[in-house]
């Protein structure tokens, strides 16, 4: 790990205190609420197009949810100490708070899974030999009545479920928005928009993330994608996006436009330490480029390989943005000095508990589950027919 400082920095101040452990939190949190919202599109919201990702969408939230709390449990010192929170809670307490709407919302998803794949489990539980029969049987609590009725209830309660879970995952990501722009020390966090700015930026990552992994997973399949609903995610990212980074390029001249003394930390800040990561990479690289690509394949007519390279390029370069933004959020914020006067320095080390390595472990893993998940939880029709990579289905 890599700490300076230059300027006046006060003693205790000159180690980072969360590291990228709290950067990757929020990104995998972002992804999990994200992928829940599309999936919710189409149970809710009726958004036919989206029917070929929706059960996909619902299954990626889930195993991003079961590695959520990773980074947080890696980072403390003790982690056991973390289940204290749901044994003595404080209700006053942010953090302690989110102990609780994980747990609540885990068995929404949970329960939206089973009821989605309950007639899945049924046919398997028919089709299998003793063991797995026996398996199915206790995964179906003894239920294994399948007909229009349980059809017709099994939608009904899906549909409740998405629609009381929207709000609940948009409070388990928005609440850690909250926990930054509440800090009032912090020149940086301390603003009744970040809650907002997480909670669009979330839906970005979900969606970019879903995109990617759609093509990718049908291309690797040689399946063809369905052109509809690729293209109408591509334009809801879009849309999200230009939000998203809108709010925190207006936050961010709000500040310089009243020319405080807030402001003038804050410029050295985006000038200096922040130049590469934030200006150049998050702004210019991965935001500007991925908003031309979008803004072509969403208003322009171009053959579908050429948009679809389009889409799952500026997909990547979107999960890539979101992620510097909760860099230059959660370390960007730490570097501020409380003197005014001063700003330390931080990168981590390769091989350290917290460093690179173990981060790119933590970010690949919901990915390694999801390929298992697919053997339980089937994400799309095995249907065989011809496809090449990047479909050019009419």
């Amino acid at each position: 790990m890599i700490e300076s400082a230059n300027g006046f920095v006060f003693p205790n101040e000159m180690h980072v205190t969360w590291t990228v452990m709290i950067v990757l939190y929020p990104y995998i949190t972002g992804m999990v609420a994200g992928a829940f919202i599309v999936s919710s599109f189409y149970h809710v919201f009726g958004m036919e197009k989206l029917k070929p990702i929706a059960k996909f969408a619902l299954v990626s939230s889930f195993a991003f949810l079961c590695f959520a709390t990773v980074p947080l449990l890696n980072h403390l010192g003790s982690p056991q100490r973390a289940f204290n929170i749901m044994l003595t809670p404080n209700f006053s307490s942010a953090m302690s708070g989110f102990g609780f709407v994980y747990s609540f919302y885990m068995i929404i998803v949970i329960l939206e899974i089973w009821f989605c794949y309950r007639e899945e489990f049924i046919e398997k539980y028919t089709n299998s030999g003793n063991v797995l029969k026996k398996i199915y049987y206790l995964l179906l609590l003894g239920n294994t009545v399948q007909n229009e009725n349980t059809r017709k209830y099994d939608r009904k309660i899906v549909v409740f479920l998405a629609g009381f879970g929207i709000p609940v995952a948009c409070i388990l990501h928005g609440y850690v928005g909250f926990l930054f722009g509440s800090i009032k020390a912090n020149l940086w966090w301390s603003t009744p928009l970040m809650f907002i700015i997480f909670i669009f930026s979330a839906i970005v990552s979900g969606l970019s993330v879903l995109i990617f992994l759609y093509q990718l997973i049908h291309w690797m399949r040689k399946k063809e994608i369905d052109q509809r609903c690729y293209e109408l995610m591509a334009k809801w990212l879009w849309g999200f996006m230009i939000i998203a980074v809108i709010l925190e390029l207006m936050e961010i001249l709000s500040i310089s436009y009243e020319n405080t003394e807030r402001w003038a930390v804050l410029k050295q800040l985006i000038n200096g330490k922040l130049w590469i990561s934030y200006v150049v990479m998050q702004i210019g690289l991965f935001s500007i480029v991925p908003f031309l690509m979008l803004t072509f394949t969403s208003l322009l007519k171009l053959n579908n390989r050429i948009k679809n390279i389009l889409i799952f390029c500026s997909s990547g370069m979107l999960l890539l943005q979101v992620l510097f933004m909760r860099w230059n959020v959660v370390i960007g914020g730490q570097l501020v000095s409380k003197s005014m006067r001063g700003f330390t320095e931080y990168f981590p080390g390769y091989f350290d508990k917290e460093g690179i390595i173990v981060s790119v472990i933590i970010i690949l893993v919901p990915f390694l589950m999801l390929r298992l998940f697919d053997s339980i939880f089937p994400f799309f029709h095995k249907k065989k027919v011809r496809r090449i990579f990047f479909s050019e289905y009419e």
